[in-house]
């Protein structure tokens, strides 16, 4: 008894090393204003986490202090309204059941104990250095831009997917095109005032965005017999810049460019308020900047309804009659602006109603979802999150490591890994929810799902640009660039998102191979979900990066098309992460596409994705990584076998047009494939390139900016017809030039002199490029595989013509679907799959024999 009372006494008196280091360390950097004296007794706290379960630890999420400190007093915690009582009463059964009990003898957080107050050997999780969820169940409110002024609701929407499927709206040809005539004779009913205007850039941020009283931008009504709408996007991820009432029932809308830029006009999310049922209302945003758009082609917008979503539970549908995408007739010497017009009804009087250009999925949606994996005793235990960096605002951009606890060093090491990220482009949301999928399937107890686990590490990255997704940005970070098409920079304060993403990535390819990389988007312009890749023209891999993309388009025969895949590396896109990741060594690096609008193919044409189509995605993503890393590599072997022969279709389609008889058989599969197709769909995103905005205003400030003037570069091109031409005549040239050192290569050399026009885009890079862009692995980075061993079938080249068959030996016909000569390269869409699902089998019987798969996918390359 006297030894516990002495133990006792001491836990009381000496200070924690610990706590006097942290508290020390904040007081220096200002953080931390108490005195010494104010911090909590450690005796005190162990009787205190002793007596309330709320302050038991769970997992490695870290704990909440009994204290604040002065200066974070002020920020607000946002309690996630999005967790039911169901979910809070699990949160308290955790905490109850929680053995991570610290001891009330010992005054240290490191080391692990029971119950029963014994010490185990393991230590806790290092601690996080940025915010980290509590097992109570706080969040960090989103950090805005001081210059935005944020509205205190919150806004939450409801899942919900369509009993129907939502058809495209076909045009009549007969739809009405309205001439924009603007504030002048019309009247403005809101417009923001503090929204950071082009030529100025970043500099601070704070919960709530700017200080002071939050103005009404809304007109205020006359009357209840009032009909005027009262807009408002001043909340997570919205974007309306101004509304101008031209009609009774008519608006004229302009969107808000993405902050510190000029472009990037295309996503929208916006309320409106003080409806009226049945009146036809006429909305037209007259401010976009692409010549193309899917609702040319059909695409509908979305409309949410509160009261049809708290009376009927009916979330986000598709709403719009009278579409039609045109161009503005508004000429002011700048770029030409195009306009998007619809129609609609609402449902109800006096509702609350919002529009958007596809389904939001915002950061706090993010953070609500990872709260609830982080508070899951099963989940948590194999999914770790982890803080990968903060954003230029000091938003938190998470990292999630998934993977099955592994019994040994050796199976540990073994395991490859699969990298994914989304949200690189804030507006396009629809990666958001393809992610969400492959989550929800990833951490389920499904056996697919354990499989994975036990074989793959997953790094998994949800959101890359957080800032933009709260400021309702559509293509740009906070410092005015696309992120895209920066992930070869050097600048780590400028682009933190990409930069710690980058480093993470090398040094996870020093420590295993990574397998497979995926960066998820959205497209504005195809239908469809289909993935950018990138060729190479090593031939030990020759066509290996394509086996992935037929397989999706297999596995989702209704939404994946492998028609609309690319494996071109372009110099544009030389800074995007599908590229640089390739150069870094790995081989499988992709861009996956998913459409605004819906899908051309199968049971699902001419229709528009839902949530569910996209979270399915996700969960096909994950049945193809079985599929490509299964140790029977029939599937495979025919996917590669079909890649071929679709190739050498493509050839010869294309050589019968220029009325050329080739003989291919002993070098067609030398010919560039960079030189058969086409450059993928262009954007904007090359327009947001170069330094970030506040980089450019210290050189403008520069003594010396007329000399830098002094020497212009180069006028641009204006049109890309132009700057094709230009490249093809450059790109002959090499070619004849290098037909003296290939003499392998001079007759195809001469069919393309003879017929300048078979490159349909003359955008490929020069053979010194290509000969650059073969990625090397050393020893270290194959990962152990021995020198010359080749696991995979030999890659041979078709005898002659004939062997292009329409159905392959041993190859079902739902696989390669019969296919005439005139095919394009890839699958037919509405073909389902006949692929076998019994992968596996002996794992699946018998979990325990596990020990001898983590190196089985090591048969996907030789």
């Amino acid at each position: 008894m006297n030894v516990l009372l002495e133990m006792a006494f001491l836990s009381q008196t000496l200070p924690d090393p610990y706590e006097d280091f942290i508290h020390h360390h904040l007081q220096y950097y200002g953080y931390f204003k108490a005195q010494k004296s104010s911090l909590p007794n450690s005796g005190t706290h162990q009787r205190v986490w002793r007596n309330s379960p709320r302050y038991m630890l769970n997992g490695s999420f870290g704990e909440r202090d009994d204290f604040i400190s002065d200066s974070l007093e002020k920020e607000m915690l946002l309690w996630p309204t999005c967790l039911s009582s169901t979910g809070h009463a699990h949160i308290d059964a955790v905490n109850r059941d929680s053995l991570l009990l610290s001891s009330p003898l010992l005054r240290t957080r490191q080391l692990i104990f029971d119950e029963l107050d014994e010490a185990s050997p393991r230590l806790r999780e290092p601690r996080e250095l940025f915010s980290c969820f509590s097992s109570r169940g706080p969040l960090q409110a989103p950090r805005w831009p001081i210059e935005c002024e944020v509205i205190k609701e919150n806004i939450h929407h409801i899942e919900w997917v369509p009993h129907q499927p939502e058809y495209f709206y076909q045009p009549t040809g007969s739809e009405k095109v309205p001439e924009i005539v603007g504030e002048e004779q019309g009247t403005v009913v809101y417009q923001l005032d503090s929204v950071p205007a082009e030529g100025t850039y970043f500099t601070s941020s704070r919960i709530g965005g700017k200080r002071g009283t939050i103005k009404e931008l809304a007109v205020t009504l006359q009357g209840p017999d009032d009909n005027t709408l009262l807009f408002e996007s001043r909340f997570e991820s919205g974007n309306l810049q101004k509304a101008v009432r031209v009609g009774i029932y008519e608006y004229e809308l302009t969107l808000r460019t993405d902050l510190y830029t000029d472009k990037h006009t295309q996503w929208f999310y916006f309320r409106v308020q003080n409806t009226r049922k049945d009146a036809t209302y006429r909305f037209t945003i007259v401010n976009l900047l692409k010549p193309k758009s899917l609702y040319a082609v059909g695409m509908k917008p979305l409309m949410y309804s509160q009261l049809d979503a708290t009376i009927y539970n009916i979330g986000w549908r598709r709403e719009g009659r009278e579409i039609k995408y045109y161009k503005n007739n508004v000429d002011d010497g700048q770029q030409p602006l195009y306009c998007l017009t619809w129609t609609t009804q609402f449902p109800h009087d006096q509702d609350t109603c919002f529009f958007a250009h596809f389904y939001p999925y915002t950061y706090t949606d993010l953070q609500c979802y990872l709260l609830s994996v982080a508070n899951n005793p099963i989940q948590s235990q194999f999914c770790k999150l982890r803080a990968l960096c903060r954003s230029l605002a000091g938003n938190t951009v998470y990292l999630l490591t998934i993977t099955n606890p592994s019994r040994t060093p050796q199976e540990a090491a073994a395991k490859k890994a699969v990298v994914l990220s989304a949200r690189v482009h804030p507006g396009e949301s629809n990666s958001s929810w393809i992610m969400n999928g492959f989550l929800d399937f990833i951490l389920s107890n499904s056996p697919d799902a354990q499989l994975l686990r036990d074989i793959f590490v997953f790094k998994v990255i949800p959101m890359l640009n957080p800032d933009g997704v709260i400021v309702g940005n559509y293509r740009c970070s906070l410092a005015g660039r696309d992120l895209n098409r920066h992930y070869k920079t050097v600048l780590k304060d400028s682009f933190p998102c990409i930069w710690y993403t980058k480093n993470m990535i090398k040094r996870l390819l020093e420590e295993r191979e990574v397998l497979l990389y995926c960066d998820f988007h959205g497209h504005s312009r195809k239908n469809n979900i289909f993935l950018y890749g990138c060729h190479s023209n090593n031939r030990k891999h020759w066509l290996h990066e394509r086996v992935f993309p037929l397989m999706l388009s297999k596995n989702a025969p209704d939404k994946f098309s492998f028609d609309s895949c690319n494996f071109k590396v372009q110099k544009c896109k030389e800074g995007t992460g599908r590229v640089v990741m390739w150069r870094m060594g790995i081989i499988n690096s992709y861009t996956m596409e998913s459409t605004f609008g819906g899908s051309t193919l199968g049971s699902k044409r001419d229709t528009h994705f839902t949530i569910e189509d996209l979270k399915s995605l996700g969960y096909h993503v994950c049945d193809t990584l079985l599929d490509f890393c299964d140790p029977d590599q029939t599937k495979y072997t025919q996917c590669l076998q079909e890649l071929k022969e679709l190739l050498q279709q493509e050839i010869n389609k294309k050589l019968n047009n220029f009325g050329q008889d080739m003989d291919l058989e002993g070098n067609w599969s030398d010919i560039p494939l960079s030189d058969i197709e086409s450059s993928t769909s262009g954007s904007d995103s090359s327009l947001s390139d170069g330094p970030p905005i506040r980089l450019l205003n210290i050189v403008a400030d520069e003594p010396n900016q007329k000399t830098v003037l002094k020497n212009p570069k180069k006028k641009r091109l204006q049109t890309r017809k132009q700057r094709n031409e230009q490249y093809q005549k450059s790109y002959l040239m090499r070619e004849l030039k290098l037909t003296e050192n290939a003499p392998g290569r001079a007759r195809f050399v001469s069919t393309l002199q003879k017929q300048p026009t078979f490159l349909k885009s003359p955008e490929s890079p020069s053979p010194s490029v290509r000969r650059s862009e073969n990625p090397r692995l050393n020893e270290t980075q194959l990962s152990g595989r021995e020198k010359g061993t080749s696991l995979d079938p030999p890659l041979t080249s078709p005898k002659n013509k004939e062997r292009i068959q329409s159905k392959k030996p041993g190859f079902t016909a739902s696989c390669s679907p019969k296919r005439s000569t005139n095919s394009s390269l890839g699958p037919a869409p509405d073909v389902k799959p006949n692929w076998s699902k019994t992968r596996y089998s002996a794992t699946r019987k018998d979990h325990a024999t596990m020990a001898v798969y983590p190196s089985l996918h090591i048969y996907t390359y030789p």
